[in-house]
């Protein structure tokens, strides 16, 4: 691309952003440049695999990078040190450290609780840190010259309802009158400067003004479940006058029936663009979070609440969905609610050396890929031998299907005499074609392997994304 810097550097033109990409497309500008289209994950999703050419995706801070962002922003390095320890103990949050922005949410509220004579506790999993940063943000606007008033619960009903209508419509940006809709000023607005970014962009002949989004995706999650759940709360219908029909996909129901409907919605999402708004809902209705929220609301909780029920619901689905991917971010929302038992019985298998013995339910295998993917060191080999005694074909099938998200982190991976199927080897292929993939060893000995099967295998090993060295 050096050519490329050489042709800025002695010609300067001014042209619209579409004029300049078709260009590029069509091969006039930059003729030998590879070209890198990018969107987000659920956008990306949307788009035909044939229309796709290579998907690249970026993926964040490594483990060794997020250590080092820590150290370098916070000067006290003594404190930088207890912020990392308490980060690796949760391994919810840690693994969240790989999106840059979390880093600095995490820094910004664990940074002025660990060295300010804090009370309360410090939070532990993503709810906790993410209500923290909203209060700490609040504080901030206080200390700003801005003299309208407008409540802090007002404004943050406001700007949930703003999060949650884009949320549902897939929408990452919008315009003044989205804010306008909303009761929101745009002066209001840029006052809450950690939730709310200006971005001031121009269309030409298309669209001039002000365009808005929230600094990153998970904060729109989070504020688009306090609204929802602060509304049935506050049961403040009035609230949704303005939204259509195919917006109020939750707000047909009651309290108690609150979270069994988003958890179907969720699970009913197909590019799980709902997962971190579910994690983030039920979190909210923790006691914790309640008291936590108390400064800013005037009501949080309802005394007769309770989430038993809701643990109850998502155990079932654990063990009747057939979606490794679904069932852990299911587990992921029983963390929010503190629930911890199916994942307790894992770990004591784990720590015995017996799980290839025990007996274990379709739920108990989701929590043995929920407690690998979050342990602190998961192992790089994967050999299903160790969970499967003998040579139970079915059951091992059955486990590699449980499995699928680990073997899909591993290094390398044993699967003998597991008898795959042509579904088993396009699961594999798909594996073996993620970016990145880990996969460099892969052992399948014993398998009648049928036609299909070894088509998908042999395909995905001419694709570039695959970077398998040794196939036995």
């Amino acid at each position: 691309m050096s050519g490329a810097f050489s042709l800025f550097a002695t010609q300067y033109f001014t042209t619209s952003v579409d004029v300049l990409l078709t260009n590029l497309i069509v091969r006039n500008l930059l003729p030998s440049a590879l070209i890198w289209i990018t969107s987000g994950p659920a956008a990306a999703d949307l788009v035909p695999s044939e229309c796709v050419h290579r998907v690249t995706e970026v993926r964040g801070f490594n483990d060794p990078q997020k250590e080092e962002y820590f150290r370098k922003r916070i000067s006290d390095q003594s404190l930088a040190n207890t912020i990392i320890s308490h980060l690796k103990s949760s391994r919810s949050l840690y693994i969240m450290c790989h999106i840059p922005v979390f880093c600095w949410i995490s820094a910004a509220v664990l940074e002025k609780m660990l060295s300010q004579a804090e009370s309360g506790e410090i939070p532990k999993t993503l709810t906790q840190m993410y209500t923290h940063f909203l209060i700490l943000q609040t504080n901030i606007k206080h200390e700003k010259d801005y003299e309208k008033n407008v409540t802090d619960e007002d404004m943050i009903l406001k700007l949930g309802k703003v999060a949650f209508q884009q949320l549902v419509k897939g929408n990452l940006i919008f315009y003044e009158e989205d804010l306008r809709e909303c009761g929101i000023d745009v002066t209001e607005a840029s006052v809450y400067s950690g939730l709310c970014t200006q971005i001031f962009r121009e269309e030409f002949g298309l669209y001039q003004g002000k365009v808005f989004c929230f600094v990153h995706l998970t904060v729109q999650e989070h504020l688009a479940a306090l609204y929802v759940h602060l509304f049935f709360i506050k049961n403040c219908s009035q609230i949704f006058s303005s939204l259509s029909s195919d917006l109020s996909m939750f707000f047909k129901y009651t309290l108690s029936d609150l979270h069994p409907r988003a958890v179907n919605e969720a699970l009913q999402s197909k590019n799980g663009h709902l997962d971190l708004f579910l994690r983030f809902l039920l979190g909210l209705s923790v006691e914790s979070h309640q008291i936590l929220l108390q400064g800013l609301m005037k009501r949080t909780r309802s005394s007769s609440d309770s989430n038993e029920e809701t643990v109850e619901y998502i155990k079932m689905k654990i063990r009747t969905i057939n979606s490794p991917e679904k069932s852990i971010n299911l587990f992921h929302c029983l963390n929010e609610l503190g629930d911890h038992s199916l994942v307790e019985e894992i770990q004591q298998y784990l720590r015995s050396g017996s799980i290839n013995k025990a007996k274990l339910s379709s739920a108990q295998w989701s929590a043995v890929a929920f407690v690998l993917l979050t342990s602190e060191k998961m192992p790089d080999e994967f050999d299903i031998n160790k969970f499967v005694e003998g040579n139970n074909e079915t059951k091992k099938l059955e486990v590699f299907q449980k499995l699928l998200p680990v073997i899909k982190e591993s290094r390398s991976v044993q699967l003998r005499n597991c008898g795959l199927t042509d579904e088993s080897c396009a699961a594999l292929a798909s594996a073996l074609r993620s970016n990145p993939s880990h996969l460099r060893q892969l052992t399948l000995f014993n398998n009648n392997l049928g036609s299909s099967g070894v088509n998908f295998l042999s395909t995905v090993l001419k694709d570039p994304q695959c970077k398998l060295k040794n196939l036995w």
